[in-house]
């Protein structure tokens, strides 16, 4: 399983926007060359998690992006959601079956996984962080 290079930047914008100064705003070509991603493509990523309302949005010369006011709360499996969609990663090929054993095997296993990702949040990343440093 794998997921796209658009998760990927997801995540670690969350964590930089997360260790930058509080009330700071930080451009989209700051955080891009951190990620060494085009800003264009990084932008698109960003406007998913605006529109998500993880973070907040400002325009103008010195505008830029910051964590909403509840980012404490926000999970990696929100951020996967934001980016990902919230559809099952295993889709049975056997729509015939009512049942798929398999399926059922999968999803079990996809539950487990979203269920850890539900409990790691960003900002005990910043909090091992910062105790680590």
């Amino acid at each position: 399983m794998k997921y796209s290079k658009a998760t990927n930047y997801a995540l670690h914008t969350m964590l930089f926007l997360a260790m930058a100064p509080p009330n700071k705003l930080v451009g989209v070509q700051q955080l891009a060359e951190k990620q060494n991603v085009s800003p264009t493509y990084l932008s698109k990523i960003l406007t998913k998690l605006v529109k998500e309302g993880m973070i907040d949005s400002s325009s103008g010369a010195n505008g830029g992006y910051s964590l909403s006011h509840n980012w404490e709360d926000i999970t990696f499996l929100d951020i996967i959601h934001a980016i990902e969609g919230k559809s099952s990663l295993f889709d049975c090929c056997l729509n015939s079956d009512p049942v798929c054993v398999i399926k059922e095997v999968m999803l079990s296993a996809e539950e487990k996984m979203e269920e850890a990702l539900r409990n790691q949040k960003i900002s005990d990343l910043v909090k091992k962080i910062s105790v680590d440093s």
